[in-house]
């Protein structure tokens, strides 16, 4: 057990505070940073949505199914898309090519070029243990493929890779998280799509939240470590040293896949959010802290891949007051009525609020599994 004491950390903890006071120029690297475009709520036009995409320097979306509307409104936008296959899309496109291809052809070619399609994920957060999910699990590799080979016949596929998003779940141990693995129970399923990853040379989507972790275990895990404001290394892994939680949860998923043997696939992080009410922990000062310092943070990359920026999906862009239960009503960056939640941007040279801001880079650890 590790945990964060704050009275060793008094005189940096003062300074933070004096730094707080101030507003300053920071040069911030945003072009890593995407936001998942949800719909379940009372919202604005798909039009209204894009251009306010676009009024904040958001250049990149995660859509979960092809809304028409949305792709229509994304033509000649400039905003890469992430655009989902929805799990109930899953046995139609895995059983017969030809849909697979009609789907293709309708949500992706009729589009192309002028909605700058990145990538399709093939369903998300299926697992073969989760109850909720199990029975897909046998569809997302034959979806994946046949939407592969789809995109493959129009040569494609080196602009457009295929994938699929998983959580944190699919882990059987992630402390420290050089000794982290898939669960032996997952791996008929995962180990497969590895495979194809590393043939298309196609990143592993995961959805990573070190709120969850976190307000799962608040008696190991610092708060500090999971907002990125702990001043110092706490969790040395060998060589590695991880300040914050979101680079430890995404390095336990790096070294899983190492850990297969099977070859090197590279991760982007597609979704990753911290609500602002209607649970423990969740208050706006906490999402304000958390997402201000993810957005600063991943155009460093993590421990085990320093050298790689982060490509992260914030969740989400708007309040969705549809959603149950009521934690999941408030992960919105904006309002519905398109107000903006908290006072930091995305890019452009502008001014962003130091309060939340860490010159030490730093955060805690990962107690046990996620």
């Amino acid at each position: 057990m590790i945990l964060c004491s704050m009275a060793s950390f008094s005189s940096k903890a003062t300074l933070l505070l004096l730094l707080g006071l101030l507003t300053v120029n920071l040069p911030i690297t945003d072009a890593q940073i995407g936001v998942c475009y949800g719909m379940l709520g009372n919202l604005p036009s798909a039009g209204e949505v894009i251009s306010l995409y676009q009024s904040n320097n958001i250049w990149r979306m995660r859509l979960y199914d092809p809304n028409q509307p949305a792709l229509e409104a994304l033509r000649n936008s400039g905003i890469e898309l992430m655009l989902g296959v929805p799990n109930s899309d899953l046995q139609s496109l895995a059983t017969n090519p030809d849909n697979a291809r009609q789907w293709v052809q309708r949500n992706v070619l009729n589009f192309w070029p002028s909605v700058k399609i990145k990538y399709i994920a093939v369903g998300n957060e299926v697992s073969p243990v989760n109850g909720a999910t199990a029975w897909f699990a046998q569809f997302v590799l034959p979806a994946i493929q046949n939407v592969y080979q789809a995109i493959r016949a129009r040569g494609l596929h080196d602009q457009i890779k295929v994938s699929t998003a998983i959580d944190m779940g699919l882990l059987g141990n992630s402390y420290p998280p050089s000794q982290s693995y898939f669960r032996g129970d997952v791996r008929s399923y995962l180990d497969p799509i590895i495979g194809y990853l590393v043939y298309a040379n196609a990143p592993l989507l995961t959805n990573v939240y070190p709120y969850f972790a976190y307000a799962g275990n608040p008696r190991d895990i610092s708060l500090d470590y999971a907002l990125f404001i702990s001043p110092s290394v706490l969790v040395w892994d060998g060589q590695y040293g991880y300040q914050n939680l979101f680079d430890a949860m995404l390095d336990a998923v790096h070294a899983a896949i190492d850990n297969t043997g099977i070859g090197y696939v590279e991760v982007v992080v597609s979704e990753s959010g911290w609500p602002s009410d209607g649970a423990f922990a969740a208050t706006y000062d906490n999402a304000r802290v958390y997402l201000d310092n993810l957005v600063r943070h991943v155009g460093r990359g993590t421990p085990r891949r320093p050298s790689k920026a982060t490509e992260t999906y914030l969740f989400a862009m708007f309040d969705e007051n549809w959603k149950e239960p009521e934690l999941e009503k408030h992960f919105g960056l904006f309002y519905p009525d398109k107000r903006k939640k908290y006072p930091f941007g995305f890019g452009g040279g502008r001014k962003w609020e130091v309060a939340a801001y860490n010159p030490f880079n730093a955060t805690v650890p990962l107690k046990s599994d996620v």
